[in-house]
């Protein structure tokens, strides 16, 4: 299995926390308090450890900080089409899954999988191409939760939300304008929430598969979220109800 780095201290301690196994070994800056904490918790699950300076560890980063410490790691991989239709035909009425339509920015994604992570998301869903993919930037916002969460990138977005409708999974786009609560929306059962990109939201074709369009509402001057944001809050609302 191809391996991959993880940079910065929250990336690092969420796979210890989550996948100690997966870490192959750590490069790390001896000196600040966290950082010996860090290294003390690798060295007892026994990871193979190599004191490094900035210089290096910069080499090694490129662009994306690494706030003293880079992880070598064997990734969980990604699935595909066939992985999700295996999630679908085991669905048991209370899936929960988080659909992203052309998300850019790495950080934005690494952040809603950390969100769907913590709302127990049966999967989180992406499109092959025109998307943020996992990169060692997505993985740094995620903090370890790309390792917990499923991830799984797909051929066509509308085809899957047809698939997704095919094995009753009822389907919630967050648009603005709609004039639909999403605190009034159906938010029970099997569910799929999607969110479009950064830029123009939902593409139409998303937005046609989609069973119900609502949005946030917003009484503030802010006219619009970051998606995370957004994914944070419908995510939340969805487990809210199925809490009652």
């Amino acid at each position: 299995m191809k391996r991959e780095l993880a940079m910065g201290v929250n990336a690092v301690e969420g796979l210890l926390r989550q996948a100690p196994e997966r870490i192959a070994r750590v490069w790390i800056r001896p000196g600040s308090r966290r950082l010996a904490e860090l290294e003390s918790g690798l060295r007892a699950s026994g990871v193979a450890i190599e004191h490094a300076q900035d210089r290096a560890l910069d080499r090694m980063a490129g662009r994306v900080r690494h706030q003293g410490v880079i992880a070598e790691f064997r990734p969980r991989q990604p699935g595909d089409d066939r992985r999700l239709l295996e999630l679908l035909e085991r669905e048991d009425g209370e899936a929960l899954y988080l659909l992203l339509d052309g998300v850019q920015d790495p950080s934005n994604l690494g952040a809603c999988l950390r969100t769907a992570a913590a709302a127990a998301v049966t999967a989180v869903i992406i499109p092959k191409n025109k998307a943020a993919g996992l990169t060692p930037a997505a993985r740094r916002a995620a903090a370890g939760a790309a390792e917990c969460v499923e991830l799984i990138t797909v051929t066509n977005l509308a085809r899957t939300l047809r698939l997704m409708a095919d094995h009753h999974i009822w389907r919630i786009g967050l648009a603005a304008g709609t004039g639909s609560s999403l605190f009034g929306a159906r938010l029970d059962g099997a569910l799929a929430l999607v969110l479009g990109g950064e830029e123009s939201g939902l593409r139409r074709l998303t937005r046609e598969h989609c069973d119900e369009l609502v949005e946030i509402p917003m009484p503030g001057s802010v006219e619009s979220l970051n998606v995370s944001v957004a994914a944070g809050i419908a995510l939340f609302a969805a487990v809210e109800r199925r809490l009652r």
